[in-house]
């Protein structure tokens, strides 16, 4: 199994330099999103006190030519501090600090798409939106390899795996925990997680989340991820279709409702939803992964339980279908629905302003309407 260099030395003798005191000094981890929409960065900046609220942050910059986000001639990017976080990774009192990127002249990068998500949540922000991501994921070795796979076949096919339990069924749980217990402490909203249909694939889900805070946990907890990853040596992939053939895919099942669709009677407000959805398929499409649909349209294909991506279909309890009613939601007459089209490496600022822009916004066409 290729497991990083990094990942032999030893953790035991890091761990006396991270039990020595630290006086009242305060590390805070600035995380962002770079000029792929998919990668993320990080740098460490030292603070004198423990910030208590954002405002406590302070702006910092970074060397944009270096992240595929400016050219050299003039690089300098600033990181605005968006969301605080507990650091699972150096314990309290230290911070991960989710931040916007805007360019020189303080316009946001073509890959900061929480300005606008934020915008139009804060249009709908009496109608309480909440969502709930179901992010699925690929654990590979350092080789791009699937973890626990012959090194030269496939283990045995699909069917054993789906939230399986022994040596021969789950690969990776280690990681799963690890993941899991490190969301909690950093008060991410992660809600629940299980291993998926495809050998080293798992699942995590965060929410019920409101509004902005939908991308916002969600962007954090892949960040856990990836470095729970590389403590262990291995490699955390979002591509929706790592392995080509008879193997499931990976999305990002979305699930949304609004106070109405809560409430008595909500089914209404939610078919009302599910139809401006079907007029506008091709624009949430373009929406749900970073290549504007080209990375879906490998995942998208009418089989392994995805719908076509040509064609919009919306049913009760159907998981091939772009939007499932779930069974009880039909039952109860209200609750919430899922949207299935998303990939698992989209970007969720994007997903959640689509939905609420079709949904909410009530508007029509190929393009976002300008406010």
């Amino acid at each position: 199994m290729a497991t990083s260099a990094s990942a032999s030395l030893s953790k035991a003798v890091k761990q006396q330099y991270m039990e020595l005191p630290q006086g009242d000094k305060v590390q805070a981890m600035y995380i962002w999103i770079d000029g792929t929409g998919e990668g993320l960065r990080c740098k460490t900046r030292t603070l004198d006190s423990e910030p208590k609220s954002i405002e406590d942050l302070p702006e910092w910059n970074f060397d944009g030519s270096s992240t595929y986000q400016s050219e050299g001639s003039n690089s300098d990017m600033y990181l605005i501090p968006a969301a605080m976080f507990r650091d699972p990774f150096r314990k309290d009192p230290n911070k991960l600090v989710l931040c916007e990127v805007l360019k020189y002249n303080r316009k946001p990068t073509e890959t900061n798409l929480r300005l606008t998500c934020k915008k139009v949540m804060d249009m709908v922000a009496d109608q309480h939106p909440w969502f709930g991501m179901e992010q699925e994921y690929t654990i590979l070795g350092t080789d791009g390899h699937p973890f626990g796979w012959p090194s030269n076949g496939f283990p045995g096919p699909q069917g054993p795996y789906y939230c399986g339990v022994g040596a021969d069924k789950a690969y990776g749980r280690d990681i799963v925990e690890a993941h899991y217990r490190a969301c909690l402490y950093a008060g991410v909203q992660i809600c629940g997680t299980n291993a998926e249909v495809m050998p080293a694939q798992w699942e995590f889900q965060v929410g019920p989340c409101e509004g902005i805070d939908m991308g916002d946990h969600l962007w954090v907890a892949r960040f856990i991820l990836h470095r729970v990853c590389e403590d262990f040596g291995v490699v955390t992939s979002f591509d929706p279709k790592p392995i080509p053939g008879n193997w499931n895919g990976a999305g990002c099942h979305t699930n949304f409702s609004t106070k109405e669709m809560r409430e008595d009677g909500g089914l209404k407000a939610i078919e009302d939803s599910i139809e401006r959805l079907a007029k506008r398929h091709s624009y949430h499409i373009r929406a749900y992964d970073p290549k504007g649909g080209l990375d879906n349209a490998r995942r998208l294909t009418g089989r392994h339980e995805t719908s076509n991506i040509h064609e919009f279909s919306a049913g009760v309890a159907n998981r091939g279908a772009s939007i499932r009613i779930p069974r009880n939601v039909g039952q109860e007459k209200k609750g919430y629905f899922e949207d299935r089209r998303p990939s698992a490496n989209c970007d969720p600022y994007s997903v959640t302003e689509a939905l609420i822009r079709t949904c909410l916004l009530n508007e029509e066409g190929d393009e976002p309407a300008d406010y």
